[in-house]
């Protein structure tokens, strides 16, 4: 077993800001990951603003990143790129993957600046099934107790005031809130699912509650998707 780190830092509006901050300084033999062309396809379109990638698209990006058979992942960014990976490595069969706990700013050691030379590996996807879900599911169990969704937008988007990012304000009916940046609350036994604007912050849910030893499907479509679609809307 050896290991890789992975930088996946970005910003939401700064497509360029995290590939820049991984030249300015990373952790040593740390490889990189692009949240928006790396850990999602733009070009895949109705799925909202961070479509998952095929599997096909992430065993490449993630082969050209150092992982493989025999890779444990050590992953860190910022706004739930981390987690983002993790849960895509999941998806996709690996299950050798952790996220980096505060961040490149709990690295004690020196840093690293420019590009790096990574070996690159086969990685060979097995796409799970079960741990997602879409829109319709979630319609049809609207009201229904045992559906637990948890919204992990920060809380004037989930109560729904105006705001830049959402054209639509508002949340899916009946969900909780769990901002990506707080502490997460307890959240009620059932069927957890777990979104966000699109499908990024929503992952550091999905990975405190494994921590927790508690199991949460991810929507990727997340509000970005679920606004386009005509569906029941709640606000404050």
């Amino acid at each position: 077993m050896r290991y890789q780190f992975v930088d996946c830092r970005w910003e939401l509006g700064n497509p360029a800001r995290g590939r820049e901050l991984y030249l300015e300084g990373h952790i040593p033999g740390a490889s990189f990951l692009d949240v928006d062309t790396e850990l999602a396809d733009l070009s895949v379109e109705g799925e909202g603003r961070h479509p998952l990638p095929s599997a096909e698209r992430f065993a490449e990006a993630a082969g050209r990143a150092g992982i493989g058979e025999g890779v444990f992942v050590i992953a860190y960014g910022a706004m739930g790129g981390a987690e983002r990976l993790w849960w895509l490595l999941r998806h996709f069969g690996h299950d050798d993957c952790a996220v980096l706990d505060g961040g490149i700013d709990a690295w004690l050691g020196p840093l690293a600046s420019g590009e790096e030379q990574i070996e690159p590996a086969v990685f060979t996807p097995r796409e799970r099934n079960d741990d997602t879900v879409r829109a319709p599911e979630i319609t049809e169990r609207l009201g229904d107790p045992s559906l637990v969704p948890v919204d992990a937008r920060l809380p004037a988007r989930w109560r729904g005031e105006e705001n830049p990012i959402d054209k639509v304000p508002g949340r899916i009916p009946g969900a909780l809130n769990a901002p990506w940046n707080e502490a997460l609350p307890e959240i009620p036994s059932g069927d957890v699912v777990a979104y966000c604007g699109s499908g990024v912050t929503s992952a550091v849910t999905v990975h405190r509650l494994a921590l927790a030893g508690r199991d949460a499907r991810l929507y990727p479509g997340s509000w970005s998707q679920w606004e386009t679609l005509d569906l029941p809307v709640e606000r404050d």
